[in-house]
């Protein structure tokens, strides 16, 4: 894959993204007693390069703290997926989109915690500067740039969860980001980029995650 690096290209990279993602049959599944919850994709300008658009959770929260994330949260009565991931994104991190900036959906990802995850992908042209972490939920806000996930060693799988299923991680920087939001960054590399049909949701997540 040839990470995109300017945004001079950036209708032809929206067209690309909207082509794979439309080019995938989404595999939704059954809510159940699980708590259905939406997060977003943000395809953003970082300088000069296309990136998405990760948080890192503050450690006031009462779950998750400190973990990498993408903005979203649990879906409200009434809403539909695209909405509680726009506004959890208004929220979490300033940043106002509407319906016709929706690029695509990824497959549904059921986590270990109790939550089924709807992935939206946008297009956003905000600069990065009018950003701003909501300090109740969001202590940084980090571009994963596309060259970054386009790394050779991406993503990770290891035995670690005590099951049956491999724990699956992508690269970022010195750091790490495993499942479920690693699983979700890989699946859009691989589906959104690559205009393959990759699936995530038999990855398992690290105990961390959700212990």
């Amino acid at each position: 894959m040839q990470a995109v690096k300017a945004f001079v290209h950036d209708l032809e990279l929206r067209r690309q993204l909207t082509q794979n993602l439309s080019e995938l049959k989404v595999e939704t599944q059954p809510l159940g007693d699980l708590k259905h919850a939406a997060v977003v994709l943000a395809v953003t300008r970082y300088r000069d390069e296309a990136a998405i658009i990760v948080t890192r959770r503050t450690h006031t929260l009462r779950s998750h703290t400190g973990q990498w994330a993408l903005p979203g949260g649990r879906i409200d009565s009434g809403e539909t997926p695209v909405e509680a991931a726009l506004r959890e994104m208004r929220e979490e991190i300033n940043l106002s989109l509407d319906a016709s900036q929706i690029v695509g959906t990824l497959d549904d990802y059921i986590t270990r915690s109790g939550y089924l995850i709807t992935p939206v992908v946008v297009w956003n042209d905000t600069r990065w500067s009018k950003l701003i972490p909501n300090p109740d939920e969001v202590a940084t806000i980090s571009p994963f740039s596309f060259s970054e996930l386009a790394r050779n060693d991406s993503p990770l799988l290891s035995d670690v969860a005590g099951g049956d299923s491999q724990v699956l991680s992508m690269h970022f920087q010195d750091d790490v980001i495993f499942a479920p939001t690693g699983a979700l960054l890989f699946q859009f590399r691989e589906v959104a980029l690559r205009g393959l049909s990759t699936r995530v949701l038999h990855f398992d997540q690290p105990r961390f995650a959700w212990q």
